[in-house]
């Protein structure tokens, strides 16, 4: 869908702009066209004045009586009071602070006033109602018509209301010209142009469903365009063939551990394996349970890379995990090995010394297994010889991060990216159809099931019950995790709701104090990690947690991945309807590593009812990360899935939700693949050719900006 690009403060003005782009990150005309409504409100029925009812969404057909504005009291500002009538009761109407509305608000004035009431001074009011008023010869049937006329409630903040956002984007329709698209790919949909201004605008509420199923297929064929067409230029890419030599590294290494792999893990092994000894680049998905040895099989791929005198790079979303990368790997390789390959870490917090010792290592081929974070893409970081790339976590990086990475080998390199968040085979085709996928589902022997348990904060004996828990683990020569939502009460999560703002969320800050305090604990030590400490100091704090100089670690999800500490048995999180499905699933993993039974107990204020309260006790019901996934989907939007936003950002994924819209997805891929074998080059398809070339330039875009 080709929209367009024009800035908002050319048509908008410069303080609707501002606004617009500071609060919901639209900047574009595009970027506020594709700001659909998540839902269409209905004026209601008609009801008469005499039966009202308090507290809900009402709509009245009424005549102005008077108006009259008068100053409040003990504070700055005015209210317009405005009564109605509508021939057998009265109310009122408030508005704050808006004298100017007399203008309009005049006595023998009719329209029509929808909005929620409410009770002042035991009488009932509208407090800032809708409103529309009407000519002076309206007909009954148009004062029916407004009223049934859908709503769009659109995503919105406090400083870019919904009203808002509906007056701009009436702004916009009222001057676009019709948009382009090409010959239609499905028969029985709107036309692009026709569907934008019906989901925004509509009549009534088959216009916007029709609207929305419209502009649902051209994103599913979009997204499966762009993904085909990508698997399609990558299937004539060549590299050069890695081969681990006989007697090498990875078979000294293999020699050497001091277990023996599960069955999957040599299965997927096995895999990598001959994807490296391809002259076709591998782009494999790893995904498996928490715990189930992802790492070791990556790090098995890395060391037949090294064999063949190439090199290999872990990219990591966080410092700690890239820190505990490094570690786990010295100590699995052992000091010998870990040498020989140029075992190296390089982070952005990094001291210059070490820094500048990294980049040399890495550009004269020393360093042949590399670990760092974003750090890795940065301009300044060259390669002598980079044969593969493997992104732990990929749902913490978009697809052109992982390119800027790849764009680093001299040839293309081979990619494996990782996830410990198991993936339904429906989003698997939808968000990764350029990748092959392959899955670890077999748990290392002694690994023990973690029980978890939902406490809800109305139930204070409980919660007592939760600390006197840990200090008995504690007691035992178990270790502890307590997970807050946020570090100090200054802290504001990106992502809290605005009717959630007023309640106070545990922060690690003063949760530790708290803990310290608390005479369950007296005997206990503890620790406080969280992402504003520099590098050293949180290298220095997971160091005494994992030597046992720390009992319980209150902690932010800094800990979420990849944080091994075997002895911790036990994780406490608190206000857990704060945390995604996937997010507790993953935290909960850090407990039960060592063969010790794990527990997990979130707390939480959520209500009975509640979908956050749903949430936490669907986690809490299977260890199951495949069901649990299906849940998180349901539950949340899927991410970005072409671009470089993910965690905490808006989903690319703006109608589509890949469970229920599985049908269609195929259904679009397949027609893709079609269209694309047909017209490779899309000659045909002009508007659809220059839409995908657009994704692929605001991917370079954001990848300069990496």
């Amino acid at each position: 869908m080709l929209l367009p690009l024009t800035p908002l403060d050319r048509v908008l003005g410069d303080r609707t702009a501002k606004s617009f782009a500071k609060n919901l990150g639209l900047k574009t005309i595009s970027d506020l066209l594709l700001h659909f409504p998540r839902r269409y409100a209905s004026r209601g029925e008609l009801t008469k004045i005499s039966e009202l009812p308090v507290g809900e969404a009402v709509s009245v057909v009424a005549e102005i009586l008077d108006v009259r504005e008068r100053r409040m009291t003990g504070r700055k500002g005015s209210i317009l009071e405005v009564r109605i009538t509508d021939g057998n009761g009265t109310m009122s109407l408030t508005f704050f602070n808006q004298a100017w509305r007399q203008k309009d608000l005049v006595p023998g004035s009719r329209g029509l006033f929808a909005g929620k009431t409410g009770i002042y001074q035991g009488k009932i009011q509208l407090a800032h109602p809708d409103y529309e008023l009407f000519p002076e010869d309206i007909s009954g049937d148009a004062a029916k018509a407004w009223a049934d006329l859908p709503i769009p409630i659109y995503p919105a903040s406090s400083s870019a209301t919904t009203w808002a956002i509906a007056r701009a984007i009436g702004v916009i329709l009222d001057t676009l010209e019709t948009l382009p698209e090409d010959e239609p790919l499905e028969a029985g949909l709107l036309t692009v142009d026709q569907a934008f201004r019906w989901i925004h605008q509509p009549a009534n509420h088959d216009q916007w469903r029709a609207a929305r199923d419209t502009l649902k297929f051209h994103e599913a064929f979009e997204l499966q365009a762009t993904l085909v067409k990508r698997k399609l230029e990558n299937a004539h890419t060549t590299t050069t063939a890695r081969v681990p030599s006989s007697g090498g590294l990875l078979e000294r290494f293999d020699a050497n551990l001091p277990f023996t792999l599960t069955g999957g893990q040599v299965e997927v092994g096995n895999q990598l394996l001959s994807d490296l000894a391809n002259t076709h680049p591998m782009n494999r998905l790893l995904q498996g349970e928490v715990g189930s040895g992802k790492t070791l099989v990556a790090l098995r791929a890395m060391l037949a890379v090294a064999d063949s005198g190439g090199q290999a790079a872990l990219i990591a979303p966080t410092e700690v995990l890239a820190s505990q990368h490094i570690a786990s790997m010295q100590k699995t390789l052992g000091e010998e090995l870990a040498k020989e390959v140029g075992l190296t870490l390089l982070t952005g917090q990094q001291n210059t010394a070490d820094r500048k010792q990294a980049l040399l290592k890495i550009v004269s081929g020393k360093a042949r297994l590399v670990v760092g974070t974003h750090a890795l893409i940065a301009e300044k970081v060259s390669f002598l010889d980079l044969a593969l790339v493997v992104v732990d976590e990929q749902h913490r990086f978009g697809v052109e991060q992982r390119e800027a990475l790849r764009l680093k080998g001299v040839t293309p390199p081979h990619v494996l990216t990782m996830t410990a968040t198991p993936i339904p085979r429906t989003l698997a085709v939808t968000v990764f159809g350029d990748l092959d996928v392959s899955t670890l589902t077999e748990l290392p022997a002694g690994r023990k099931e973690i029980t978890t348990h939902v406490v809800q904060l109305e139930q204070p004996a409980l919660v007592a019950r939760v600390w006197q828990r840990i200090a008995e683990e504690v007691k035992a020569g178990r270790q502890a995790f307590v997970v807050c939502p946020r570090i100090d009460e200054t802290d504001t999560p990106e992502d809290i709701e605005p009717d959630e703002a007023k309640k106070p969320l545990a922060a690690a800050v003063a949760v530790a104090e708290s803990l310290r305090q608390n005479p369950a604990l007296a005997e206990v030590r503890i620790g406080l990690l969280h992402g504003r400490m520099s590098s050293e100091e949180k290298a220095e704090v997971m160091a005494r947690f994992s030597d046992k100089e720390i009992d319980v670690l209150v902690s932010t999800t800094v800990i979420e991945v990849g944080v091994d500490v075997p002895n911790a048995s036990v994780m406490v999180v608190l206000d857990a309807e704060r945390f995604g499905v996937s997010q507790l699933h993953q935290l909960r993993g850090r407990v039960g590593r060592g063969g010790l039974p794990g527990l997990c107990l979130l707390l939480t204020s959520a209500e009975e009812g509640t979908v956050a309260l749903e949430r936490v006790q669907a986690v809490a019901s299977t260890i199951d990360g495949f069901k649990l996934s299906e849940i998180d989907l349901e539950l949340r939007r899927e991410g970005d899935v072409l671009g470089a936003t993910q965690s905490g950002g808006r989903s690319s994924l703006r109608l589509l939700r890949v469970i229920q819209d599985a049908d269609l997805i195929q259904h679009a891929r397949t027609l893709a693949e079609n269209l694309l074998a047909e017209d490779p080059a899309l000659e045909k398809h002009k508007v659809l050719a220059e839409s995908l070339e657009r994704i692929d330039q605001a991917a370079g875009v954001n990848l300069a900006k990496g």
